[in-house]
């Protein structure tokens, strides 16, 4: 007679997720949380949702306002350089370039982490990240997620999203796209990259040229990856107290799609911008991917910001103003074109 195998208990822990890890990796990163909340945030972490206070929030007929991004493979260059805590700040900085671009300040920060497992030195780095990130920009990391799911990710592979509110009066926002033919694009530099183009930038790279992270760039004074790993840039101190600026026209956060896939955006239709690629000096990073796929000029200009990460429209009476008060808050803006009648971004 065939004796049946013992049965075996089976625990979460041995199907791949540590809930037990998980809850002392959240206990130590809870000083990194609450060091971001001001008094609006009512609560500590660790509740079903975060508390913030709008009651008296002081703009007129305020509308909230929400943004979601990522970092795309940026995350691939950080897992090559063994540097993690520089990407939770680039995704901060990424969402409050969204709502300024909006019109809207920020007000608070969520966060989604996404990995095989759970490894507490490389989830408190990316926690640092978004931490530092918030408290830059003076605004609360409220709650988040970090899911460990070993079937959908290798170990040592993640993903990040975050998620952001701000707020605006609802007068701004139905004043806030006033732009017409003939107004001013200021553009505003970038740090780099930013969180945009890397799936084409490690391949030219790391696959094309053979370099690896810690090599020195071509330029000299720092390596691929302090290169391909500069924190995306806050614009906040530069574009927040120029929001109701009425020479401030309407502004893009240039991301994904370059200058043809964000300006558009920010332009009513029958208008477009035409800008002069000779305006500024484009970084020599970009001017070694170019050389180095090689990528054609309009391929750089579709995929890259091309060291220019922000622009504000603005009456063309009122640019030197602005451009001075942007450079007060610590980005120099420069006029790099004009809008036009017409539509989308041609080029001079």
């Amino acid at each position: 007679m065939r004796e049946e195998p013992a049965e075996v208990a089976q625990s979460y822990r041995e199907a791949g997720v540590d809930i037990a890890a998980a809850d002392r990796i959240k206990r130590r990163f809870r000083s990194l949380v609450e060091g971001t909340f001001g008094p609006r945030v009512l609560g500590g972490l660790g509740g079903f949702g975060g508390l913030f206070a709008v009651g008296d929030l002081p703009e007129e007929d305020p509308v909230l306002v929400a943004s979601a991004a990522g970092v795309g493979t940026k995350v691939l260059v950080a897992r090559m350089a063994g540097r993690h805590d520089t990407l939770g700040e680039d995704l901060v900085n990424h969402c409050v370039d969204d709502l300024l671009a909006a019109g809207a300040r920020p007000l608070f920060f969520l966060d989604y982490i996404a990995t095989g497992r759970i490894e507490e030195g490389l989830t408190l780095a990316l926690v640092e990240g978004f931490a530092r990130g918030c408290r830059a920009n003076g605004i609360a990391l409220l709650g988040g997620e970090t899911a460990e799911m070993p079937d959908l990710y290798a170990r040592g592979s993640y993903d990040l999203a975050g998620f952001i509110i701000g707020v605006a009066p609802r007068a701004r926002l139905a004043a806030w796209s006033r732009v017409r033919a003939g107004d001013t694009v200021l553009g505003l530099p970038s740090s780099g990259l930013h969180t945009n183009g890397y799936t084409l930038a490690r391949r030219v790279v790391f696959e094309n040229t053979g370099r690896a992270p810690h090599d020195e760039v071509p330029w000299g004074e720092e390596t691929w990856a302090d290169a391909l790993l500069q924190v995306h840039r806050s614009y906040l101190s530069a574009v927040g107290p120029l929001l109701d600026d009425p020479g401030l026209h309407g502004a893009a956060h240039i991301t994904g799609g370059g200058f043809a896939g964000n300006l558009p955006r920010a332009l009513p239709e029958g208008l477009g911008a035409r800008i002069d690629r000779e305006a500024w000096a484009v970084p020599p990073l970009f001017r070694h991917l170019a050389r180095s796929g090689p990528i054609d000029e309009a391929e750089m200009y579709r995929v890259f910001n091309m060291g220019i990460g922000f622009c504000l429209i603005v009456d063309s009476g009122e640019a030197e103003r602005i451009a001075a008060a942007s450079a007060d808050g610590g980005s120099p803006a420069t006029p790099i074109g004009r809008v036009v009648e017409g539509s989308g971004v041609s080029w001079v």
